[in-house]
């Protein structure tokens, strides 16, 4: 198959009624996890948490929920879809920076095997197995400390984490999410406007203090503070008002998580 050829199939696919609806359905699931997460993250500030309030933690509520399976395999199904529609855009995205190229490609193909693997975690849960982020997180950051150049690789991880953590909160800070989405008029557009602003920038913040622990964890040699989200998510109850702190960002997660339902239904694809 040429290139042309593999063009115009790639573009069919992405065009396709089904993996669109399917994809509008990863952005709806990618919500409902955030939800959770949100709703883990009040539990932690509030002393009743008793679940990671990260993707697994909200995994495994989904499983302990009469008919949760079902809604698991709703998530497999829409993060799988939403995955290869990402993995699509980035093989027939054609800015003409040819450098600028590269980086949106690799930026789409970085978030379509992001939901891959979020796709394989929750078909973990939903075929009846386990799985604990924070754990696996600290596993591998302990195997990596174990040279030089492991340390390097983890810090060179959580600067790349801190970044990705900085992006979200330019994009939410600058309405840059807008352009993934027909920003509807009247009333609810200021609703989606409030509701992506302080979404982006609490997951953000979220994202950054993970990636501060990764850098953290480097340096001290303790695989324990690099746990992945819901250790950052804890960690901020240490801090003076942290608990305060915590709770704004457990707000502006399921914030993002009702945004990411509005972009289920307004998304452009």
């Amino acid at each position: 198959m040429n290139d042309a050829s593999a063009s115009d199939a790639a573009r069919s696919a992405k065009n396709s009624t089904a993996l669109q609806v399917l994809a509008r359905l990863g952005f709806a699931v990618n919500g409902l996890v955030h939800l959770l997460i949100g709703a883990l993250a009040i539990g932690i500030a509030t002393g009743g948490g008793q679940t990671d309030a990260d993707q697994s933690g909200a995994f495994r509520q989904l499983a302990s929920t009469p008919g949760g399976v079902f809604l698991l395999w709703a998530v497999v199904i829409g993060m799988f879809a939403l995955g290869l529609w990402l993995l699509i855009s980035a093989f027939l995205m054609q800015p003409q920076d040819s450098k600028r190229k590269w980086a949106r490609r690799g930026a789409e193909a970085a978030k379509g095997i992001t939901y891959f693997a979020l796709g394989s975690t929750a078909l973990t849960f939903a075929l009846g197995g386990s799985s604990d982020s924070s754990s696996s997180t600290s596993s591998l950051t302990g195997e990596l400390m174990g040279n030089p150049i492991g340390i390097a690789v983890l810090v060179i991880a959580g600067l790349a984490v801190m970044g990705v953590g900085g992006f979200f909160i330019y994009k939410g800070a600058t309405q840059k999410f807008t352009e993934d989405i027909s920003v509807p008029g009247g009333t609810l557009r200021t609703a989606v406007l409030g509701l992506g602003v302080a979404g982006y920038i609490a997951k953000g913040v979220a994202i950054g203090v993970a990636g501060i622990l990764v850098v953290v964890a480097a340096f001290t040699h303790d695989p324990e503070k690099s746990s992945g989200l819901d250790a950052a998510l804890t960690s901020l109850t240490d801090l003076p008002f942290g608990v305060v702190v915590l709770i704004v960002i457990a707000i502006g997660l399921i914030a993002y998580g009702v945004y990411c339902f509005i972009r289920a239904r307004f998304a452009r694809l």
